[in-house]
């Protein structure tokens, strides 16, 4: 399987030095961001090929992977999927946008083409899958970041968001991903919390769930990338894990 990638910083650094062609029967192919140097930089880790034009990897892939930013998935993946390419996305809230989502769904359908959203920087999205459709009355996030993931100078405790994960994302579009998957997950929009916290070094994402099949409770800490703190490490570890499920004989949880 040929992969291209979109957006060429710290997360599709790691994909990319964690995949072992030879092991994996993948081959990260083709490398494309709008500041070419960070695309040559990341293509000749991978002796790869680092594209000027979007368009030159449409017909040399099998599958896109969006490493960028939600404006990315806006602009790009229409065109993937309508030359029948499957996707992965990993700016999720880009999808909150339900008539965005819609067009993606048509598009996908129309040219056999799919598209996968990495479980990201939370563990327990299996579990919500599973009772999304059975009696789920209730589902709420708390994220806690440091005030350097955030991009805030403060010392003390500070709730920055309260509301539903439409609204996050879109305050919050690169820091909040985790609201718009389990969003999507459950098919509600979901109760979000927001804390920056200067007492933290780490992502904490603690999600409530509760319905008619009982209630469970999920707490991940997730150290920030280093290279860029405002995503954790554990979205990348996500994506990678999903490309080698692709070549797996059998496959276990959701």
């Amino acid at each position: 399987m040929k992969v291209g990638i979109i957006g060429c910083g710290a997360i599709a650094n790691i994909i990319t030095t964690s995949i072992v062609p030879e092991e994996n029967d993948i081959e990260i192919a083709y490398f494309f961001d709008k500041d070419i140097e960070r695309a040559e930089n990341l293509a000749s880790l991978a002796d790869g090929v680092a594209v000027l034009d979007f368009d030159d990897m449409l017909y040399k892939v099998d599958l896109i992977l969006e490493c960028a930013a939600p404006v990315s998935v806006k602009e790009y993946a229409p065109k993937v999927l309508s030359h029948g390419i499957d996707m992965i996305v990993m700016s999720i809230g880009a999808l909150m946008d339900n008539e965005f989502y819609k067009e993606l769904e048509s598009l996908a359908k129309q040219n056999n083409a799919k598209i996968h959203l990495p479980s990201g920087a939370i563990v327990g999205l299996d579990g919500i899958k599973a009772v999304a459709k059975f009696g789920l009355k209730e589902v709420s996030l708390v994220t806690r970041k440091s005030p350097k993931s955030l991009g805030k100078d403060i010392d003390s405790e500070e709730v920055l968001f309260e509301g539903k994960a439409s609204q996050a994302v879109k305050e919050f579009p690169l820091n909040i991903n985790v609201a718009a998957t389990i969003s999507i997950a459950c098919q509600k929009d979901i109760d979000v919390k927001i804390i920056v916290d200067p007492n933290v070094d780490r992502n904490v994402h603690e999600i409530t769930a509760k319905g008619d099949f009982g209630e469970f409770k999920t707490t991940t800490m997730n150290y920030p990338c280093a290279a860029n703190p405002k995503t954790s490490m554990l979205a990348a570890l996500s994506a990678i894990r999903l490309l080698k499920s692709f070549n797996e004989t059998i496959s276990v949880g959701m």
